[in-house]
């Protein structure tokens, strides 16, 4: 039988969300190009973790992935259905299907909404089932997510962030998803809460058989939760690889840029590391450079570089990088 990983649940072409800016009187000036023509595959049981510096896009792509956003153009693939058009009732079971885990636990739950009610909500609008059912199957998600049954009927503001995270996890689970938008889960949490967290979404998914896509900055957290990588800069992927085989052999001058930033726990190490520092300020998404769109930063950069765009080409087994220079 084929390893599960190898079977693409969530596939994009092209894949395009751009935001119009508009002046004063609503007439459209600019554009955001913040997803722009992006192709890529989510391969299923496994994590792909998505990193890059903030304004890159990671959790644009992620909202368009799940329709939470319109796409511009493209095609986004769930399960082999071309979704990108769907609406209304059409897309109603891919919402069930895929579902999100938010960054601010603060702000994600109704304050005016017991734990209860929070995860009853998604339920009473995907499924169709007794009230026993529903009720037997919230006691086991807030079990499962290490919260007790006493906590049904307290509210958000009664719980740490790290307990409202895990409310907010046992919500995702709630319509029972075959693919989870972890959209920076554990940035807004005390550094002790986040490996607990962390732990968790990896024993979720042993259990459930879930795939997950992981938005986040912790690049150390990202390797160790990911099968699989990408890197995203100025609203294209620019390296796709294995975790391993992405963070000791980076190809792309900005993966390099980003892996040295990590901290190194070792002193004696960290002051004899060579540190690769992006040189300048990130270009305006609304004023996208010609050609790679690192070039205007890259110490790398030849004359080809502002010419051309780069495509994602093969570096190795699984291992794709859109550079000229290297």
């Amino acid at each position: 039988m084929a390893d599960s990983r190898e079977q693409v649940l969530l596939e994009t072409k092209g894949l395009e969300k751009h935001f119009p800016v508009k002046d004063f009187f609503g007439r459209k000036r600019q554009e955001v190009k913040a997803v722009d023509g992006i192709t890529f595959q989510i391969h299923k049981g496994e994590t792909f973790g998505l990193v890059g510096e903030s304004g890159c896009g990671k959790s644009t792509l992620g909202r368009t992935l799940i329709r939470m956003y319109e796409p511009t153009g493209g095609q986004i693939i769930f399960d082999g259905q071309d979704i990108t058009n769907l609406s209304g009732a059409a897309l109603k079971p891919y919402h069930k299907r895929m579902q999100i885990i938010f960054q601010d636990p603060y702000s994600a739950l109704d304050p005016h909404h017991n734990v209860e009610e929070i995860i009853r909500e998604p339920m009473a609008l995907y499924m169709d089932e007794p009230k026993s059912v529903i009720d037997e199957r919230i006691v086991e998600l807030l079990r499962k997510v290490g919260m007790k049954e006493d906590d049904l009927y307290k509210y958000a503001y009664e719980f740490s962030g790290g307990q409202r995270q895990r409310i907010g996890i046992a919500r995702a689970l709630a319509v029972k998803p075959e693919f989870l938008l972890c959209d920076e889960p554990i940035s807004a949490l005390d550094v002790s809460i986040q490996a607990q967290v962390v732990n968790m979404l990896e024993d979720l998914q042993q259990e459930l058989g879930l795939t997950y896509l992981f938005v986040a900055h912790d690049l150390s957290m990202v390797r160790h939760i990911s099968t699989r990588i990408g890197v995203m800069y100025l609203g294209k992927i620019v390296e796709i690889g294995e975790s391993d085989e992405l963070y000791d052999n980076p190809v792309h001058p900005y993966t390099e840029a980003l892996l040295s930033a990590i901290p190194v726990a070792d002193p004696v190490r960290a002051r004899s590391a060579k540190r690769k520092i992006i040189e300048g300020d990130l270009p305006s998404p609304m004023n996208v450079p010609k050609g790679c769109r690192f070039h205007t930063r890259c110490p790398y950069a030849k004359p080809e570089c502002s010419e051309r765009e780069p495509e994602l080409t093969k570096r190795g087994e699984g291992h794709f990088a859109a550079c000229f220079v290297k």
